[in-house]
């Protein structure tokens, strides 16, 4: 019975993943989705972000979770992947059910040769 609990939580809080290659993929596709950067605004201004990518600090996203559609999927990128699956973590708390953490983040971004915007 304990096994079939935590297997089901387990389930439930599982945060699904893209690499830097499929988030790419998506993005020249231009798939329908909502690109969350959820580093400090000096990283994402200085040290470059995806173009496209929403600036929304780890710190303030549970004040403004409101601005944040339901319907459509929520792709979340930091640094190197910690601070968006913590991010995908609350989101998945609060009802969003189609979360995506990029994992290695814009470290793996940059390693890939792909383009950052400086652009605020």
């Amino acid at each position: 019975m304990f096994r079939q609990l935590f297997r089901r939580d387990v389930v439930q809080n599982h945060i699904a993943t893209m690499t830097v290659q499929e988030l790419k993929t998506q993005l020249d596709a231009r798939a329908p989705m909502v690109l969350i950067d959820v580093r400090q605004p000096e990283e994402f201004a200085y040290d470059g972000h995806v173009s496209g990518a929403r600036l929304l600090p780890l710190p303030v996203l549970a004040s403004r979770l409101n601005e944040l559609p339901k319907d459509q999927p929520i792709v979340c990128i930091c640094r190197s992947g910690n601070r968006s699956q913590v991010a995908c973590e609350m989101l998945q708390r609060h009802g969003f059910t189609n979360v995506t953490n990029v994992v290695g983040g814009m470290v793996a971004w940059q390693r890939a040769g792909y383009p950052v915007s400086r652009q605020h």
